[in-house]
């Protein structure tokens, strides 16, 4: 059962997402607050699986409530998917670089909203799909002189480059199973690895870094 907590200033919002989640089989809402103050207070007190954040809330915003709870200096995180009706870049990029494990847009719809739940939950991460490519290319606009080439610890193998680059596009493990003819399970190995040599905490980040050294065709 995967243990969810809930954290918007909207009653309705809450309602709605409490509804849709309680209705699945395998996932369970053990809070829903208003605010961001009691975010954090309730999760470190529940550990709850996931932590689903709005972004604009009383008292704390959820990229700080993100932060707090998942961000690089926390010693035993939590997983954290943002949930906002803002789709900006900006927004986007500090609730992954604090740590989020997911990225959604509040119209992305119940489907997108439970896998994202789930994608968190088994240590994926996923970013509504019109922001995912968007968001990721960014990373490698800005102009080759002014990118410094980010080695990792130890170079990646032929077949780790090519979950990479399937990553950066934004495909799920179950996808990238099927285009590269690989199990569900070597594609986690292929990335747990990815993730050491270049100092990684997610898939998002590897995609980030990806892009941002060109290791990403952009077609």
């Amino acid at each position: 059962m995967i243990r969810v907590l809930i954290a918007d200033d909207q009653d309705m919002v809450r309602i709605g997402f409490r509804m849709i989640l309680d209705a699945q089989d395998d996932i369970e809402v053990v809070a829903d607050v208003p605010d961001g103050i009691e975010a954090v207070r309730r999760a470190r007190e529940l550990r709850p699986d996931v932590c689903l954040l709005d972004i604009r809330m009383p008292g704390m915003d959820g990229l700080q409530v993100t932060k707090q709870l998942a961000g690089p200096d926390v010693a035993d995180p939590l997983k954290v998917v943002v949930v906002t009706t803002f789709d900006l870049d900006e927004y986007v990029n500090a609730a992954l670089q604090g740590g989020a494990s997911g990225f959604l847009l509040k119209d992305a719809g119940p489907a997108l909203l439970i896998e994202a739940i789930r994608a968190a939950a088994r240590g994926d991460a996923l970013v509504s799909p019109q922001i995912t490519v968007r968001l990721l290319k960014h990373f490698g606009t800005q102009p080759k002189s002014r990118v410094v080439a980010e080695q990792p610890a130890e170079p990646l193998t032929p077949r780790e480059l090519d979950v990479v680059k399937a990553t950066a596009r934004g495909l799920t493990n179950t996808e990238i199973g099927a285009e590269l003819f690989l199990s569900v399970s070597t594609i986690k190995t292929h990335l747990a690895s990815v993730q050491g040599k270049i100092g990684a905490r997610n898939r998002v980040e590897i995609a980030a870094w990806a892009w941002r050294n060109g290791v990403v065709d952009d077609e």
